[in-house]
């Protein structure tokens, strides 16, 4: 079976998934999807479609100079792809990791976290700069051996499992899936705003990497769910969804005239500031569990 039919197959049932989702929603008036909400995920897909285009060919010459230095390893064609996938997940891990700890990269990852919903369009809200600079992260992949074409098909494999786990239908699955998979209750969780939730769950397909790496978080009883961003976007419309946090980084640069500190603006976690007028994800949980403690 080629790539093209595979990716074909998948192309064609998140359609109809999305469908059924969309049309149960309106029948069980769930309130899961609206029309302005849909609309904003398809364009910033494809925003994000069109940049992965241009920037396609540059990502294949850079990972094809590298795999020409590869390693002389030789894989048994199914550990060749057993390996793939999930190196492939780790490296997506990082880059997530990165993408939710550093601010510059924070602004351009923040565009899949602005809905207030969560459906599987929710899915197709990407991050539109993002193919910008993800190829650098498969770089390690193609110097282990791996060739680029199957290092981008299996990226894709690995997205279309990213939109699947964009639902509120599904409950937890059993527990060895939700042990080593990425499943909904876990990417729920990874688009929360509450505190407990914030900056948690950043594997694509495999949650192993969250409970090695100490970013795991399962969804907490009591603790409803509040999706997309700690605050609201001023103005909403088809230029602010997209650089929001670039204009309010440029804002806080210039609150400080010490080049350290503008740095930390730049690469220190969102919410980090030099008076500690704001505080990131780590320093707000420190903040509510120290709060906990205090007698009343």
């Amino acid at each position: 079976m080629s790539s093209d039919i595979v990716l074909n197959a998948l192309l064609i049932l998140t359609a109809i998934l999305v469908a059924v989702e969309s049309i149960a929603s309106v029948i069980q008036d769930r309130k899961f999807y609206t029309v302005k909400d849909t609309l904003y995920n398809f364009y910033l897909m494809a925003l994000n479609t069109g940049l992965a285009f241009l920037m396609l060919g540059i990502s294949i010459m850079v990972l094809d100079f590298f795999y020409d230095y590869s390693l002389p390893i030789h894989f048994n064609v199914y550990i060749y792809w057993i390996a793939l996938f999930i190196l492939l997940d780790l490296a997506y891990y990082a880059l997530h990791v990165v993408d939710h700890y550093s601010r510059f990269f924070w602004a351009a990852h923040v565009t899949h976290h602005s809905s207030e919903l969560f459906n599987l369009t929710t899915g197709f809200r990407s991050s539109v700069l993002q193919p910008l600079y993800r190829f650098i992260y498969f770089i390690p992949l193609a110097l282990l051996g791996f060739k680029p074409i199957d290092i981008l098909f299996v990226h894709a494999i690995s997205q279309t499992w990213g939109v699947f786990v964009h639902t509120r239908y599904i409950g937890k699955l059993p527990y060895w899936i939700e042990y080593i998979f990425v499943t909904p209750t876990h990417h729920r969780v990874h688009h929360a705003s509450n505190i407990p939730y914030l900056d948690k769950n950043m594997g694509m397909m495999l949650i192993i990497w969250d409970r090695i790496f100490g970013t795991f978080q399962e969804e907490i009883e009591g603790e409803e769910i509040r999706y997309g961003l700690t605050h609201e976007i001023d103005n909403l419309n088809p230029i602010t969804v997209v650089d929001h946090e670039w204009v309010a980084l440029w804002q806080d640069l210039k609150k400080t005239k010490k080049w350290s500190e503008k740095l930390k603006y730049i690469f220190y976690p969102p919410g980090w500031s030099h008076d500690g007028s704001t505080m990131t994800s780590n320093q707000l949980r420190k903040l509510g569990s120290e709060s906990s403690k205090l007698p009343e």
